[in-house]
């Protein structure tokens, strides 16, 4: 048990192991909510998950902790790297930041626009183009750091 408990925690050391883990979760979610498991999946999604000290209570289905808090706290993470390369790292200066913020914001348009697109005529789906533009960030740092060893540094 103990090499297997190494193991694990060498795996976690890698720089790229987050976007293998976020990767194998999403293939299968997508082959959980496409199969015949969905019912099961979407009953997980569904459990009741609280928190509770004294008179204050927060109870959500897990779902809304996930998309709530959990993509909170990656966006606040995110953003205090931008914050520390802007400042002092790869983008400290125009010349080095216009191409990755030209990639930012057609990595958030571009989705957006995509979703737009096939759901203007639902005027409840259109409310949610906002998504894919903010996922697609979590999933394009996953992608990227599977890629790191293939496109060395400058």
């Amino acid at each position: 048990m103990p090499q297997i408990s190494s193991k694990i925690k060498e795996f976690l050391r890698l720089e790229t192991s987050a976007g293998y883990i976020l990767m194998a979760v999403a293939i299968i979610a997508l082959i959980a909510n496409n199969s015949p498991m969905s019912g099961y999946y979407s009953s997980f999604l569904e459990t009741p998950v609280s928190i509770q000290i004294d008179n204050f209570k927060i109870a959500k289905p897990l779902l809304l902790w996930i998309n709530d808090g959990l993509m909170a706290i990656f966006f606040f993470l995110v953003g205090l790297e931008v914050k520390r390369e802007v400042l002092g790292g790869e983008l400290s200066s125009l010349n080095k930041a216009a191409l990755p913020l030209f990639a930012a914001l057609g990595g958030i348009i571009g989705p957006a626009l995509i979703y737009a697109y096939f759901n203007w005529q639902n005027p409840d789906a259109i409310q949610g183009w906002a998504i894919p533009a903010a996922t697609d960030i979590a999933f394009a740092l996953g992608f990227l750091r599977l890629l790191a060893h293939v496109y060395p540094p400058r």
